[in-house]
């Protein structure tokens, strides 16, 4: 039975219903409802291919690629990348590295936001990178065009200018990742960097 004074109830009753409320939070309820809630999350995020509106000269919606792209003879996981880069400029070595990595991951984050199924394609093929050269600009943009005009997807560096060329300028064009002979069919005549 309750005590006849109201004011001494209270108390013993926010006790009870904060036992009760603390009883449920352990840490080792919490900790296990966290990891499976994050595995569960991860799940559901790979079972999902996430298509974002994209420019269409710059990636094939899946069922164009299926149709048009892919080869039927069994090398549709066989992806690559090519790495195009302007001779004109006359780039450094460690220049040129760090130019065709900014393609390489600036192409990896856009893939990351409009086509993860070609994305995890090209990972599971071991993310093979070839690095081309061009003769300048011109070739640079005709290189891009062939591509964009057969559903590769592209990416192209503009320099900042802070180091060997002038702002603005576009050092490196990459080329896919798309399968292997599509993306040979636009850079294979290219020379080996």
């Amino acid at each position: 039975m309750w005590p006849s004074s109201g004011n001494s109830s209270q108390p013993q009753a926010k006790k009870q219903e904060r036992k009760s409320i603390s009883g449920s939070f352990k840490a080792e309820n919490l900790i296990p409802g966290v990891v499976i809630g994050f595995i569960i999350g991860m799940l559901l995020d790979l079972s999902q291919q996430v298509k974002l509106p994209v420019k269409k000269s710059r990636l094939l919606s899946s069922k164009t690629q299926n149709q048009s792209s892919l080869p039927s003879n069994g090398s549709e996981k066989e992806l690559k990348m090519v790495l195009v880069v302007r001779q004109d400029l006359k780039m450094r070595t460690g220049k040129i590295a760090s130019q065709c990595a900014h393609a390489a991951t600036g192409m990896y984050a856009e893939l990351m936001k409009s086509d993860r199924y070609r994305l995890r394609q090209w990972e599971e093929c071991g993310q093979p990178k070839i690095a081309v050269t061009c003769k300048n600009q011109q070739e640079m943009n005709k290189i891009a065009e062939a591509a964009e005009s057969v559903g590769l997807p592209t990416f192209v560096v503009a320099d900042a200018g802070r180091t060997e060329v002038a702002a603005g300028s576009r050092t490196v064009l990459a080329v896919g990742p798309g399968p292997k002979q599509l993306v040979d069919s636009i850079t294979g005549k290219l020379a080996l960097l």
